[in-house]
């Protein structure tokens, strides 16, 4: 991929900013250079994610978001009430960290396991 100015930023952003939202990384990029289209920063996330440099993550019910932290198979803890979004590594065995009890003729190469709970600040409002 050749570097680019909004490239580079996007990744500057999501290294400072893990799980972004796309509008949020689209904010951020353009805070950062001034003059930046929401479509040419999708854009950029998408040839990122393609490239193997970015990983989309979607939990249930939230925007896509994005992170730099690619290829280790680690999942996600995410709050049911801000939707704050913290990295859990994978906790036994080898990629992949789970295996299902049929794999249908699959060739498994990733498990992706989403927990979900409140943060410590939202257990703190109760």
């Amino acid at each position: 991929m050749r570097v680019t100015a909004s490239r580079v930023a996007v990744l500057e952003v999501l290294g400072d900013h893990p799980h972004a939202s796309a509008d949020t990384v689209a904010g951020l990029v353009t805070q950062r250079l001034g003059s930046v289209s929401k479509q040419a920063v999708y854009d950029v996330l998408a040839a990122c994610t393609r490239a193997g440099l970015l990983r989309r993550i979607e939990p249930a019910g939230s925007a896509a978001r994005f992170e730099t932290r690619t290829g280790d198979n680690h999942h996600h803890l995410v709050c049911r009430r801000c939707g704050r979004t913290e990295d859990v590594d994978c906790t036994v065995g080898q990629r992949p960290c789970l295996s299902p009890s049929d794999d249908a003729g699959f060739a498994v190469d990733e498990a992706e396991v989403v927990f979900w709970g409140l943060c410590p600040d939202c257990q703190e409002q109760n």
